[in-house]
């Protein structure tokens, strides 16, 4: 009975989600490692290499909302099984593609997209848990663990990845992503339930604590999405905005990041991929801080400073560290300040999905797809800019972009309200 009164299962859930998290940048990190061997087999260029990177991140951003609506109708449990399913198996269609069929980049930059429209599902259904699960003064903890993942899986994979292309060739290191995504999935599907009322394992201390946390008692599934208050709220009109600009800066490291250090710094591949874990280290060791930080500002302070400071603070100061590396001479030292500026980057990370999910409550799945969705067309941008701008201004130039992108979105986080319900919007438009 004891055992059952200190019942811990949602932070179980959230152990998982960030595995799952994880796995999900293994999946998507893989091939910026093995890109240049695919590259070299498809004989692509570097811009071309890029439109098959965008691919993915173009479909991945399509599907936010709808995978958020999904979240929200049908519950995080199944919707996410479906997800990793989907994934794995274009995973593995990825390592298919025959380099004598007609057209080669045609058919990777479908698969690539097919398999982004699978992954949008991880997020939107990770925040729809966490409306459902976690009180709202734990959500920035809750938030940093999961993307704490996002760190922990693109950094394991610069050194997994190379270890397999060199060991095994480039298709296995699709294949092994693959299997290790449809174990995640099994186990995600046996551990979850959409709701603490039907866990099994919930003790009675535990379902009260969830329920006193949560405004407005646990989010129900819902049959209809109110779009229009969605668009219309200024809320997620700056949230999105600002993970844009998030999207953009975060994505040349996923993308680009292993080749400058190899091609343009000079770095082998051994030293460059081991330099290549520094950006993914720091987004792990800092995206949980930041949420520990913005839970303990929260409780002091309200969620003004707790939520919308730290996501000011964190993106102006990767704007900074972004500027210094891009200007260092020495590859090494310009990793460590690129790698502080993603670390201070992802200080905000779980403001963004703490914010949708106080904001937004029983369309927490939507609202946080819709703002992802912004952050993945950012992502697209500059999976295929970032190259283009480099070809004619230098690299240095792409940071810099990097960097006015990061003052751009920390100021739009000035114009958050987080204690603005979006319910109560959806009342007035109603009245209306």
């Amino acid at each position: 009975m004891a055992g059952r009164q200190r019942s811990r299962v949602r932070w179980i859930l959230i152990i998982w989600m960030f595995v799952v998290s994880a796995i999900a940048y293994l999946d998507r990190v893989n091939i910026s490692i093995a890109g240049h061997s695919i590259a070299e087999e498809f004989h692509l260029t570097n811009i071309q290499l890029g439109w098959v990177f965008s691919a993915f991140v173009i479909g991945y951003a399509l599907f936010q909302a709808p995978g958020g609506s999904l979240a929200d109708r049908f519950g995080p449990r199944l919707v996410l099984t479906a997800g990793v399913v989907w994934w794995s198996i274009f995973t593995t269609a990825t390592a298919l593609v025959p380099a004598e069929f007609a057209a080669p980049l045609t058919l990777l930059i479908v698969v690539r997209f097919v398999l982004g429209a699978g992954e949008a599902v991880v997020y939107p259904s990770s925040n729809r848990l966490v409306a459902n699960w976690i009180p709202t003064n734990e959500r920035g903890v809750a938030n940093g663990l999961i993307f704490a993942g996002v760190g922990v899986g693109a950094g394991i994979t610069p050194p997994l990845i190379t270890y397999i292309l060199i060991h095994y060739g480039w298709e296995w290191c699709f294949y092994g992503s693959a299997v290790i995504g449809l174990g995640a999935g099994v186990v995600w599907y046996v551990l979850a339930r959409d709701n603490p009322e039907k866990h099994p394992w919930v003790s009675p201390s535990e379902l009260n604590t969830i329920k006193a946390g949560l405004d407005g008692g646990t989010p129900q599934k819902v049959h209809k999405i109110p779009w229009g208050a969605i668009v219309r709220s200024k809320e997620v009109l700056a949230i999105t905005l600002s993970y844009f600009c998030y999207g953009y800066v975060a994505y040349i490291f996923f993308t680009w990041f292993f080749i400058y250090l190899t091609t343009v710094r000079g770095l082998d591949l051994k030293s460059g991929s081991d330099f290549t874990m520094l950006p993914f280290l720091g987004m792990a060791t800092c995206s949980p801080i930041g949420g520990v930080i913005s839970d303990w500002l929260t409780r002091r302070h309200g969620k003004r400073v707790g939520r919308c400071g730290i996501a000011v603070f964190g993106i102006g100061l990767a704007a900074i560290f972004i500027v210094l590396g891009a200007q260092a001479e020495s590859a090494r030292l310009a990793s460590v300040f690129l790698a502080a500026g993603v670390g201070a980057l992802y200080l905000s990370q779980s403001s963004f999905w703490a914010v949708t999910a106080d904001v937004a409550g029983q369309w927490a799945g939507s609202v946080s797809g819709t703002m992802n969705m912004g952050g993945q067309f950012g992502g697209a941008l500059t999976a295929t800019l970032t190259p283009a701008i480099a070809a004619h201004f230098g690299w240095s130039a792409s940071f810099w972009v990097a960097a006015a992108m990061c003052v751009v979105g920390s100021l739009a986080w000035l114009l958050v309200d987080p204690n603005k319900k979006l319910v109560r919007e959806v009342e007035a438009g109603s009245a209306a």
